[in-house]
């Protein structure tokens, strides 16, 4: 008689050792901006067994998942001791989402998750769900975790399940392991992305936020605000202004985000979003980034029109498809640029870039000039730019074409 309990949990491991030691690659030719890596580097299947399985032959006899998890996503991120560590959103079958740290020694593969979730203590009103972390090593000598905390609507109508408030909560570290909770963010509006600059502004923290009339929709909410406040012990926002608006017809018509803290570069601030346009198949979520200037981060210095990466192939599949959303981001000593993102509220991926090539495409990309008009003027000004280097045989010996 086969033994199943054994075999099972045999196969099991085998398949999750295989699956974090897998090596990831580039795929190339990109757009010479970013590269894309072939494989996700964290989905559901990347989670411990242990998580998901009891591992008692008397109380599993059957090797059944006891703890179903549903997303790996949305994550944080930071470079921390030698490693790449992204703290992750993971969503379970209930649909409840925690924190959970993963490492990786390269940055593109090998991730392997600590062993116990982040426990992130709980205020007098308790938290329903968490999610999204913004992480921000702050000059103040203390990592910030800004995340959203949602509650259910206590004035939804008899019977609405479904309405929701957003608030921005506050943690910070020294460790990683260890988790102080302040209070959460004190707005007018909900406040459901909210991310803090990693340095002080005229003396106050300063915060990169989104205020919205509701839950989902921006209503009044402008863009990605800026609003100073005088401690994060007691964060109360008295007032704030938009410095990335959104526009009609734009990949951020609807709404936009900061992703993760901004990367101090010789130019300026280099900054990640996501833009959110409704569409026939719903809500189309892409990435865009700006810069703003070194002394006055409130302020815009450039911003290429457009997506900087949009959801590809299999990306666009998942629990919200046509979705790409990121919160974190990582720069080395040699100005390469570790890219996370999520894809459709699914998995985790990776692209690789450079400070100096995403300030080149910040700085010598065409703004949006939010007609139809202007953007053939731009793309004619191209046509005809390249018509007149054609006259040069030289430009095009590496390809051997003229």
């Amino acid at each position: 008689m086969n033994d199943l309990f054994a075999t099972r949990v045999a196969a099991m491991h085998a398949a999750h050792q295989q699956l974090i030691n897998r090596k990831n690659e580039p795929i190339l030719h990109g757009n010479g901006v970013f590269e894309r890596y072939r494989y996700p580097v964290l989905t559901a299947e990347h989670t411990p067994v242990f998580w998901r399985y009891d591992l008692s032959r008397d109380t599993n006899p059957y090797f059944m998942e006891r703890f179903g998890i549903n997303a790996t996503f949305n994550a944080g991120a930071i470079r921390w001791k030698e490693k790449y560590v992204l703290v992750v959103r993971v969503e379970g079958n209930d649909r409840k989402s925690f924190f959970a740290i993963a490492e990786s020694p390269t940055g593109v593969d090998n991730f392997v998750f600590w062993n116990h979730p982040i426990a992130i203590p709980e205020l007098d009103d308790p938290d329903v769900n968490v999610y999204d972390m913004r992480l921000t090593v702050h000059e103040d000598g203390w990592i910030y975790g800004l995340f959203c905390t949602e509650r259910k609507d206590p004035n939804a109508p008899a019977g609405d399940l479904s309405t929701a408030v957003a608030s921005a909560g506050i943690v910070r570290s020294k460790d990683l392991v260890v988790w102080e909770r302040l209070p959460d963010l004190q707005s007018k509006s909900q406040q459901r992305n909210v991310v803090l600059h990693p340095s002080f502004v005229k003396g106050k923290y300063a915060l990169y936020t989104r205020p919205q009339d509701g839950f989902i929709d921006a209503g009044n909410g402008g863009g990605i605000g800026w609003a100073l406040v005088d401690s994060m012990e007691d964060a109360v926002i008295t007032e704030e202004r938009i410095l990335n608006h959104r526009f009609y017809h734009t990949i951020k018509e609807m709404k936009n985000g900061e992703g993760p803290a901004p990367l101090k570069t010789p130019k300026g601030w280099l900054h990640l979003a996501h833009g959110v346009r409704s569409c026939a198949a719903g809500l189309r979520y892409v990435l865009y980034l700006y810069l703003t200037d070194l002394d006055q981060p409130d302020r815009l210095i450039a911003e290429p029109a457009g997506y900087f990466m949009a959801p590809e192939g299999e990306e666009r599949i998942g629990d919200v498809s046509n979705v790409l959303f990121s919160n974190g981001w990582i720069t080395d000593e040699e100005g390469k640029v570790y890219i996370y993102y999520a894809s459709s509220d699914t998995r985790m991926h990776v692209a690789v870039s450079s400070i100096d090539r995403l300030l080149d495409y910040c700085l010598h990309t065409a703004a949006d000039g939010y007609r139809s008009a202007t953007s053939v003027q731009v793309l004619t000004d191209l046509i005809n730019k390249n018509s007149n280097l054609k006259l040069n045989p030289s430009i095009w010996k590496a390809t051997g074409s003229v």
